[in-house]
């Protein structure tokens, strides 16, 4: 099918990350199921649906059995929406119903409601003629069929009373009927489920799946989303395999000339570099370092912090002399605080495509005890990380990923996930004893994009910036924390 006409068959929802996963949005003059647990945001996704069609000239019909006018329109209003456009038909029990003198006895009540409901509703379809209609919820509907065969039978009859009359078709479950089956799944044409999971800490998180959608390949799995002022924000799940592309890589050099010498000339572009070491040893400074020198080449870097705030960083590398605070100013760097406890991973997935879309070329990501915290589920953040590094080596962009050891000093020195296999380079960063001072040594242990230094180099941050020392060849052992001097007398620099 032509890119023309798939789109001209399609019912866009507004969501640009729903229409991306639904590749498109929903097909047209056919009935789906969106089902959630109350409070998951369905009918904020059928509003924003319907205001879409409003807006391209469609007629569209909400009918409510469940939410009044009222209730619907302060929900708009809570988004900065005006229904103006959008008919609402509510079939609510008026208030007198309450009444006792109003209670039939002769006969079921849901033999009178059902049909009263289901005739209001095809009148107004066939008054209105809209191409785009809600049905909000079928839980009230099956309460008013008593029974489940009856239900499923007045489903199937208005799926295809609708398909008759060319509408395309929401129906909301919330889901808290007792005797869920997958009736409606088998019935409906397409089926989105919306889904809320609380974490032990922070805010709870939000996501979406496509459980089926005959006839289109969907993009499978779950994908993250919010609610906020403004509707849903989808955050489509990153596959690489999707943004495949080859570009000539150079080098990156961090502009000190020793720490180059190290590393054999510098980063490779469009590969990844993990920077270990204990709490202060410079792990942040040296890629604030990698940035600065790239933003003086005209180059772009984005740094997402989890551990510290942009103020102390800036701070830091001011007092040694790193013009980071002037690339921030002129734009060449980015710098996002992310809160581990508010952040999913689809958000945090989503910023950094939307900074290689900016044009970056350098990537931060300090660090990882952060990224794993903000991971609902700690077995799934290899698989998340090795995802999101694919994509930017494809998009050839430098990634450095910052690690934090638990302990300072020693040889039992851990870090809490062992992406070591997963990056192109890592660099170690020590802390090491000598005669009554402590140092740090700096060393190359992987480097896949070219030869590099063996040695181990004694690592300094001073007012005057970074500086890499000599090889700290009258060492043994420093790497242990405790080495043992085996050259002349050492005199403290």
């Amino acid at each position: 099918m032509a890119e023309g006409s798939r789109a001209s068959s399609m019912a866009a929802t507004g969501i640009s990350g729903l229409d991306d996963v639904l590749m498109g949005g929903f097909a047209r003059q056919r009935l789906f199921l969106v089902e959630g647990m109350p409070g998951s945001g369905k009918t904020t996704l059928a509003v924003q649906f319907l205001l879409t069609g409003a807006a391209a000239g469609e007629p569209v019909l909400y009918v409510t059995l469940s939410e009044t006018l009222e209730e619907l329109t302060v929900v708009a209003a809570s988004h900065g929406w005006s229904l103006d456009g959008v008919t609402v038909r509510e079939l609510s029990p008026p208030e007198t119903e309450l009444e006792p003198e109003e209670q039939n006895t002769m006969f079921h009540t849901s033999e009178l409601e059902l049909a009263s409901t289901v005739k209001r509703v095809l009148d107004d379809v066939d008054r209105l003629k809209p191409t785009r209609v809600v049905f909000d919820s079928l839980s009230e509907l099956r309460l008013l069929a008593g029974n489940p065969l009856r239900y499923r039978r007045q489903i199937l009859a208005l799926k295809q009373f609708f398909a008759n009359r060319r509408c395309t078709v929401l129906l909301l479950d919330d889901m808290t009927a007792t005797d869920h089956d997958l009736q409606m799944q088998s019935i409906a044409h397409g089926v989105v489920r919306l889904e809320q999971v609380q974490p032990d800490y922070g805010s709870q998180r939000r996501r979406l799946r496509i459980i089926k959608y005959r006839g289109v390949k969907f993009r499978g799995g779950y994908h993250d989303y919010a609610i906020e002022r403004g509707g849903l924000r989808v955050y489509p799940r990153l596959v690489a395999a999707e943004h495949r592309q080859d570009a000539a890589r150079g080098r990156l050099a961090s502009g000190v000339p020793a720490l180059d010498t190290l590393l054999g000339g510098g980063l490779e572009e469009g590969t990844s570099t993990l920077i270990l070491g204990a709490a202060g040893t410079g792990k942040s400074t040296m890629a604030a370092q990698f940035a600065a020198a790239a933003a003086g080449r005209g180059q772009k870097s984005a740094f997402f912090l989890f551990d510290e705030s942009p103020q102390t960083l800036t701070l830091r590398c001011d007092s040694m002399g790193i013009p980071f605070n002037d690339a921030i100013t002129a734009g060449s760097i980015s710098v996002q605080q992310v809160d581990p406890g508010e952040l999913t991973p689809g958000e945090l997935t989503h910023a950094i495509r939307t900074a290689v879309e900016d044009g970056v070329s350098i990537i931060v990501i300090d660090s990882l005890n952060g990224y794993l915290n903000a991971m609902p589920e700690e077995r799934f953040l290899t698989i998340q990380l090795h995802e999101v590094l694919t994509y930017l080596g494809q998009q050839n962009i430098a990634t450095m990923l910052i690690a934090g050891h638990q302990g300072l000093v020693g040889s039992n020195m851990q870090t809490p996930i062992d992406a070591s296999y997963l990056a192109d380079a890592v660099l170690l960063l020590r802390y090491f004893e000598a005669q009554g001072e402590v140092r740090q040594a700096l060393s190359v242990m992987k480097k896949r994009g070219g030869q590099h230094e063996r040695t181990i180099r004694e690592f300094r941050l001073q007012s005057d910036g970074i500086h890499v020392g000599d090889a700290l060849r009258d060492f043994r052992g420093v790497l242990t924390g405790v080495p043992v001097y085996e050259g002349p007398d050492l005199k403290p620099s």
